[in-house]
Protein backbone atom coordinates (compact mmCIF):
# COMPACT_ATOMS: atom_id res chain seq x y z
CA UNK A 1 0.00 0.00 0.00
CA UNK A 2 1.08 3.69 -0.82
CA UNK A 3 1.65 4.27 2.63
CA UNK A 4 4.96 6.73 2.78
CA UNK A 5 5.12 10.21 1.83
CA UNK A 6 7.67 13.23 1.69
CA UNK A 7 11.14 13.92 -0.44
CA UNK A 8 13.49 15.39 2.40
CA UNK A 9 11.87 13.54 5.84
CA UNK A 10 9.97 10.69 4.90
CA UNK A 11 6.72 9.53 6.79
CA UNK A 12 5.38 6.16 6.94
CA UNK A 13 2.29 5.21 8.65
CA UNK A 14 1.36 1.74 9.52
CA UNK A 15 -1.30 -0.81 11.36
CA UNK A 16 -5.11 -1.26 11.04
CA UNK A 17 -8.12 0.38 13.17
CA UNK A 18 -8.72 -2.81 14.93
CA UNK A 19 -5.32 -4.34 14.97
CA UNK A 20 -3.28 -4.44 17.92
CA UNK A 21 -1.29 -0.75 16.88
CA UNK A 22 -1.36 1.80 14.08
CA UNK A 23 2.07 3.77 14.36
CA UNK A 24 4.56 5.62 12.07
CA UNK A 25 8.26 6.05 10.94
CA UNK A 26 9.50 9.50 10.42
CA UNK A 27 12.77 9.41 8.81
CA UNK A 28 15.20 12.66 8.35
CA UNK A 29 15.15 14.49 11.45
CA UNK A 30 18.47 15.58 12.26
CA UNK A 31 19.43 14.58 15.22
CA UNK A 32 20.14 17.03 18.47
CA UNK A 33 16.60 17.94 18.53
CA UNK A 34 14.74 18.09 21.64
CA UNK A 35 11.29 17.01 21.58
CA UNK A 36 8.79 17.73 24.56
CA UNK A 37 7.10 14.30 24.65
CA UNK A 38 3.91 15.36 26.88
CA UNK A 39 3.44 18.24 24.69
CA UNK A 40 2.96 15.68 21.87
CA UNK A 41 0.75 13.67 24.32
CA UNK A 42 -1.56 16.91 24.61
CA UNK A 43 -1.82 17.48 20.85
CA UNK A 44 -3.19 13.90 20.39
CA UNK A 45 -5.77 14.45 22.73
CA UNK A 46 -7.43 16.71 20.58
CA UNK A 47 -7.69 14.18 18.09
CA UNK A 48 -9.13 11.57 20.90
CA UNK A 49 -12.88 10.95 21.23
CA UNK A 50 -14.87 11.68 23.73
CA UNK A 51 -13.99 16.09 23.34
CA UNK A 52 -16.82 16.88 21.40
CA UNK A 53 -20.30 16.10 20.77
CA UNK A 54 -21.09 13.31 18.64
CA UNK A 55 -17.45 11.49 19.19
CA UNK A 56 -17.34 7.68 18.82
CA UNK A 57 -17.97 5.83 22.02
CA UNK A 58 -14.61 4.08 21.72
CA UNK A 59 -12.16 4.72 24.36
CA UNK A 60 -8.37 5.08 23.00
CA UNK A 61 -5.67 6.68 25.43
CA UNK A 62 -3.60 6.94 21.95
CA UNK A 63 -0.30 7.31 24.49
CA UNK A 64 2.72 7.03 21.86
CA UNK A 65 5.26 4.56 22.23
CA UNK A 66 8.98 5.62 21.02
CA UNK A 67 10.73 2.53 19.97
CA UNK A 68 13.64 3.78 17.66
CA UNK A 69 14.74 7.46 17.19
CA UNK A 70 15.76 9.36 20.41
CA UNK A 71 18.49 9.45 23.68
CA UNK A 72 16.14 10.33 25.87
CA UNK A 73 14.06 13.03 24.36
CA UNK A 74 16.65 13.82 21.91
CA UNK A 75 16.73 12.43 18.39
CA UNK A 76 19.81 10.72 17.37
CA UNK A 77 19.57 10.80 13.89
CA UNK A 78 18.15 7.17 13.52
CA UNK A 79 14.71 6.84 12.22
CA UNK A 80 11.90 7.85 14.86
CA UNK A 81 8.89 4.92 15.02
CA UNK A 82 6.34 5.06 17.60
CA UNK A 83 3.58 3.24 17.74
CA UNK A 84 -0.08 3.81 19.81
CA UNK A 85 -1.69 0.51 20.80
CA UNK A 86 -5.06 -0.18 20.09
CA UNK A 87 -6.90 -1.00 23.27
CA UNK A 88 -10.47 -0.84 22.71
CA UNK A 89 -10.85 -2.88 19.55
CA UNK A 90 -14.11 -4.54 18.86
CA UNK A 91 -13.34 -6.51 15.15
CA UNK A 92 -16.99 -8.40 16.02
CA UNK A 93 -18.67 -5.35 15.36
CA UNK A 94 -18.21 -5.80 11.25
CA UNK A 95 -18.99 -9.23 11.46
CA UNK A 96 -21.77 -9.23 9.52
CA UNK A 97 -20.51 -6.48 7.34
CA UNK A 98 -18.24 -9.08 5.55
CA UNK A 99 -20.07 -9.58 2.38
CA UNK A 100 -22.06 -5.77 2.17
CA UNK A 101 -19.85 -2.91 1.58
CA UNK A 102 -20.99 0.18 3.59
CA UNK A 103 -21.75 3.29 1.30
CA UNK A 104 -19.41 6.16 1.72
CA UNK A 105 -16.36 3.45 2.45
CA UNK A 106 -13.63 1.76 0.88
CA UNK A 107 -15.18 -1.73 1.79
CA UNK A 108 -16.25 -1.78 -1.61
CA UNK A 109 -12.87 -0.59 -3.21
CA UNK A 110 -10.66 -2.67 -0.88
CA UNK A 111 -12.22 -5.90 -1.54
CA UNK A 112 -11.48 -5.23 -5.51
CA UNK A 113 -7.86 -4.36 -5.19
CA UNK A 114 -6.95 -6.98 -2.50
CA UNK A 115 -9.38 -9.99 -3.23
CA UNK A 116 -11.23 -10.38 0.01
CA UNK A 117 -7.96 -10.25 1.80
CA UNK A 118 -7.82 -6.74 3.28
CA UNK A 119 -8.88 -6.22 6.98
CA UNK A 120 -12.90 -5.18 6.40
CA UNK A 121 -12.68 -4.58 10.75
CA UNK A 122 -13.66 -0.75 11.11
CA UNK A 123 -12.19 0.26 7.74
CA UNK A 124 -8.48 -1.45 8.17
CA UNK A 125 -5.74 0.10 7.09
CA UNK A 126 -8.27 2.73 5.34
CA UNK A 127 -9.22 3.93 8.78
CA UNK A 128 -9.49 7.74 9.94
CA UNK A 129 -7.51 5.42 12.80
CA UNK A 130 -4.31 6.15 10.90
CA UNK A 131 -4.51 9.83 11.62
CA UNK A 132 -3.45 9.16 15.22
CA UNK A 133 -0.04 8.04 14.08
CA UNK A 134 0.13 10.92 11.63
CA UNK A 135 -0.66 13.39 14.20
CA UNK A 136 2.38 11.60 16.33
CA UNK A 137 4.93 13.12 13.01
CA UNK A 138 2.90 16.40 13.20
CA UNK A 139 3.37 16.64 16.78
CA UNK A 140 7.21 16.45 16.37
CA UNK A 141 7.05 19.11 13.43
CA UNK A 142 4.90 21.57 14.76
CA UNK A 143 7.67 22.09 17.37
CA UNK A 144 10.55 21.75 15.10
CA UNK A 145 8.58 24.15 13.08
CA UNK A 146 8.05 26.64 16.10
CA UNK A 147 11.63 26.80 16.39
CA UNK A 148 12.04 27.94 13.56
CA UNK A 149 9.17 31.00 14.20
CA UNK A 150 7.03 29.25 12.23
CA UNK A 151 3.18 28.46 13.33
CA UNK A 152 0.15 26.28 12.63
CA UNK A 153 -2.91 26.89 13.85
CA UNK A 154 -6.70 26.28 12.63
CA UNK A 155 -10.43 26.29 13.68
CA UNK A 156 -13.58 24.50 12.58
CA UNK A 157 -15.15 27.53 10.09
CA UNK A 158 -18.46 25.54 9.07
CA UNK A 159 -20.35 22.70 10.38
CA UNK A 160 -23.44 21.96 7.56
CA UNK A 161 -24.74 25.02 7.31
CA UNK A 162 -23.72 26.81 10.51
CA UNK A 163 -20.43 29.22 9.48
CA UNK A 164 -18.18 30.61 12.43
CA UNK A 165 -18.00 34.01 12.36
CA UNK A 166 -14.55 36.34 12.16
CA UNK A 167 -11.17 35.65 10.88
CA UNK A 168 -8.66 33.11 11.70
CA UNK A 169 -5.86 34.85 13.63
CA UNK A 170 -2.15 33.77 14.77
CA UNK A 171 -3.50 31.98 18.50
CA UNK A 172 -5.34 28.96 17.42
CA UNK A 173 -9.05 29.00 18.66
CA UNK A 174 -10.30 26.96 21.89
CA UNK A 175 -12.88 24.75 22.77
CA UNK A 176 -14.41 21.48 22.32
CA UNK A 177 -15.10 22.67 18.60
CA UNK A 178 -12.57 24.97 17.62
CA UNK A 179 -14.08 28.12 16.24
CA UNK A 180 -13.60 32.42 16.97
CA UNK A 181 -17.30 32.94 17.95
CA UNK A 182 -18.50 30.62 20.71
CA UNK A 183 -22.26 31.38 19.43
CA UNK A 184 -21.18 29.52 15.96
CA UNK A 185 -19.35 26.83 18.42
CA UNK A 186 -22.89 26.15 19.71
CA UNK A 187 -25.03 26.46 16.33
CA UNK A 188 -22.78 23.88 15.34
CA UNK A 189 -23.14 21.45 18.56
CA UNK A 190 -26.80 21.94 18.14
CA UNK A 191 -26.49 20.52 14.07
CA UNK A 192 -24.59 17.39 15.23
CA UNK A 193 -26.70 17.10 17.70
CA UNK A 194 -29.85 17.07 16.08
CA UNK A 195 -27.91 14.37 12.98
CA UNK A 196 -26.85 12.17 15.68
CA UNK A 197 -30.37 11.77 17.08
CA UNK A 198 -31.36 10.74 14.01
CA UNK A 199 -28.91 8.58 13.03
CA UNK A 200 -27.44 10.62 10.62
CA UNK A 201 -24.24 12.98 10.41
CA UNK A 202 -22.74 15.86 8.71
CA UNK A 203 -19.67 16.91 7.33
CA UNK A 204 -17.64 20.79 7.30
CA UNK A 205 -14.41 22.58 6.48
CA UNK A 206 -11.78 23.36 8.13
CA UNK A 207 -9.35 26.05 7.80
CA UNK A 208 -5.75 26.35 8.69
CA UNK A 209 -3.44 29.32 9.02
CA UNK A 210 1.03 29.12 8.87
CA UNK A 211 2.76 32.03 9.97
CA UNK A 212 6.12 32.91 10.12
CA UNK A 213 7.00 31.17 6.60
CA UNK A 214 9.89 32.84 4.41
CA UNK A 215 9.15 33.73 1.01
CA UNK A 216 10.79 31.71 -1.96
CA UNK A 217 9.41 28.22 -0.51
CA UNK A 218 8.60 25.84 -3.49
CA UNK A 219 8.70 25.11 -6.66
CA UNK A 220 6.75 25.79 -9.48
CA UNK A 221 4.66 23.56 -11.49
CA UNK A 222 4.97 20.25 -10.20
CA UNK A 223 6.59 20.99 -6.56
CA UNK A 224 4.48 24.02 -5.42
CA UNK A 225 3.98 24.33 -2.01
CA UNK A 226 -0.49 23.54 -3.10
CA UNK A 227 0.92 20.73 -4.35
CA UNK A 228 2.97 19.18 -1.53
CA UNK A 229 0.46 20.17 1.13
CA UNK A 230 -2.87 18.59 -0.82
CA UNK A 231 -0.50 15.07 -1.09
CA UNK A 232 -0.75 14.76 2.63
CA UNK A 233 -3.48 16.45 3.55
CA UNK A 234 -5.43 13.86 1.31
CA UNK A 235 -3.60 11.51 3.39
CA UNK A 236 -6.78 12.37 5.71
CA UNK A 237 -9.38 9.76 4.51
CA UNK A 238 -12.47 12.07 5.07
CA UNK A 239 -11.01 14.99 3.03
CA UNK A 240 -12.92 15.66 -0.28
CA UNK A 241 -11.76 18.73 -1.17
CA UNK A 242 -8.64 21.68 -0.65
CA UNK A 243 -8.71 25.75 -1.59
CA UNK A 244 -5.90 27.64 -0.85
CA UNK A 245 -6.76 31.25 -0.37
CA UNK A 246 -9.78 32.89 -2.14
CA UNK A 247 -9.87 29.30 -3.36
CA UNK A 248 -13.02 28.74 -5.29
CA UNK A 249 -14.57 31.91 -4.64
CA UNK A 250 -11.83 33.41 -7.36
CA UNK A 251 -13.34 32.28 -10.37
CA UNK A 252 -16.19 34.35 -9.27
CA UNK A 253 -14.10 37.30 -9.21
CA UNK A 254 -12.35 39.62 -11.97
CA UNK A 255 -8.71 40.56 -11.56
CA UNK A 256 -8.56 43.26 -10.29
CA UNK A 257 -10.81 41.86 -7.37
CA UNK A 258 -8.79 38.41 -7.12
CA UNK A 259 -5.19 40.40 -7.62
CA UNK A 260 -3.42 41.43 -4.51
CA UNK A 261 -1.78 44.53 -5.12
CA UNK A 262 1.97 44.68 -3.67
CA UNK A 263 2.59 47.42 -0.73
CA UNK A 264 5.53 48.48 1.10
CA UNK A 265 5.52 47.77 5.30
CA UNK A 266 8.02 48.24 7.72
CA UNK A 267 10.38 48.44 4.43
CA UNK A 268 8.90 45.24 3.58
CA UNK A 269 7.26 44.21 0.47
CA UNK A 270 3.72 42.67 1.43
CA UNK A 271 0.43 42.16 -0.28
CA UNK A 272 -2.64 44.53 0.96
CA UNK A 273 -4.66 41.68 0.47
CA UNK A 274 -4.04 37.76 0.93
CA UNK A 275 -6.29 36.19 -1.94
CA UNK A 276 -3.90 34.07 -3.46
CA UNK A 277 -3.67 32.54 0.62
CA UNK A 278 0.42 33.19 0.50
CA UNK A 279 0.98 31.26 -2.47
CA UNK A 280 1.90 32.56 -5.97
CA UNK A 281 3.37 30.53 -8.66
CA UNK A 282 3.65 27.40 -6.16
CA UNK A 283 6.29 29.83 -4.05
CA UNK A 284 5.45 31.23 -0.98
CA UNK A 285 5.72 35.57 -0.92
CA UNK A 286 6.03 35.70 2.77
CA UNK A 287 2.01 36.25 3.43
CA UNK A 288 0.21 33.86 5.65
CA UNK A 289 -0.42 30.35 4.45
CA UNK A 290 -3.82 29.90 3.92
CA UNK A 291 -5.93 26.90 2.94
CA UNK A 292 -9.22 25.10 4.06
CA UNK A 293 -10.02 21.33 3.46
CA UNK A 294 -13.86 19.49 2.95
CA UNK A 295 -13.97 17.11 5.38
CA UNK A 296 -17.41 14.38 4.47
CA UNK A 297 -20.13 13.09 7.00
CA UNK A 298 -18.89 10.36 8.58
CA UNK A 299 -19.96 7.34 6.24
CA UNK A 300 -20.97 4.86 9.04
CA UNK A 301 -24.57 5.90 9.87
CA UNK A 302 -27.25 4.09 12.22
CA UNK A 303 -30.17 5.50 9.30
CA UNK A 304 -31.18 3.26 6.55
CA UNK A 305 -29.01 2.57 3.43
CA UNK A 306 -28.80 0.46 0.36
CA UNK A 307 -26.33 -1.93 -0.03
CA UNK A 308 -25.80 -5.25 -2.09
CA UNK A 309 -24.21 -8.18 -0.75
CA UNK A 310 -21.19 -8.62 -2.94
CA UNK A 311 -20.82 -12.21 -2.72
CA UNK A 312 -24.90 -13.51 -3.58
CA UNK A 313 -25.65 -10.03 -5.64
CA UNK A 314 -28.66 -9.44 -3.91
CA UNK A 315 -29.53 -5.54 -2.62
CA UNK A 316 -29.96 -5.26 0.46
CA UNK A 317 -30.87 -2.63 3.37
CA UNK A 318 -27.76 -1.63 5.74
CA UNK A 319 -28.11 0.03 9.14
CA UNK A 320 -24.28 0.58 10.61
CA UNK A 321 -24.08 -0.59 13.83
CA UNK A 322 -20.68 0.03 16.38
CA UNK A 323 -19.20 2.95 17.56
CA UNK A 324 -19.02 6.24 15.18
CA UNK A 325 -18.65 9.65 15.06
CA UNK A 326 -21.72 12.06 14.00
CA UNK A 327 -19.38 14.48 13.05
CA UNK A 328 -15.27 13.69 12.45
CA UNK A 329 -14.90 17.26 11.83
CA UNK A 330 -13.55 19.03 15.22
CA UNK A 331 -10.97 16.00 15.82
CA UNK A 332 -10.18 16.31 12.24
CA UNK A 333 -8.35 20.06 13.33
CA UNK A 334 -5.44 18.10 14.65
CA UNK A 335 -4.74 16.46 11.97
CA UNK A 336 -4.79 19.02 9.67
CA UNK A 337 -2.42 20.83 11.67
CA UNK A 338 -0.07 17.54 11.28
CA UNK A 339 -0.73 17.67 7.52
CA UNK A 340 0.30 20.81 6.83
CA UNK A 341 3.39 20.90 9.50
CA UNK A 342 4.67 17.76 7.82
CA UNK A 343 4.82 18.80 4.24
CA UNK A 344 5.87 22.02 5.64
CA UNK A 345 8.77 20.66 7.33
CA UNK A 346 9.58 18.74 4.60
CA UNK A 347 9.99 21.42 2.38
CA UNK A 348 12.28 23.86 4.27
CA UNK A 349 14.90 20.82 5.04
CA UNK A 350 14.43 20.74 1.13
CA UNK A 351 15.34 24.50 1.03
CA UNK A 352 18.36 23.86 3.05
CA UNK A 353 19.49 21.20 1.34
CA UNK A 354 19.50 23.99 -1.80
CA UNK A 355 21.32 26.73 0.37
Amino acid sequence: MGSSTGENVRLTVFGQSHSAAVGMTLEGIPAGEKIDFEEIKRFLSRRAPGRSVGSTARKEPDVPEFLSGFVGDVTCGAPITAIIRNTDARPADYAALSDVPRPGHADFTAHIKYGGAEDRSGGGHFSGRLTAPLCIAGGICLQLLKKAGVTVVSRVLSIGNVSDEGELGQNAPEGDIPTVSAESRLGMRRLIEKAASEGNSVGGVIECRADGLPAGLGDPIFGGVENRISAVVFGIPAVKGIEFGAGFASAKMTGLENNDAFVTENGRTVTATNNCGGILGGITDGMPLVFRIAVKPTPSIAAEQKSVNIRTGEEVALSVGGRHDACIVPRAVPCAEAAAAFAIYDMLQGRKKEI
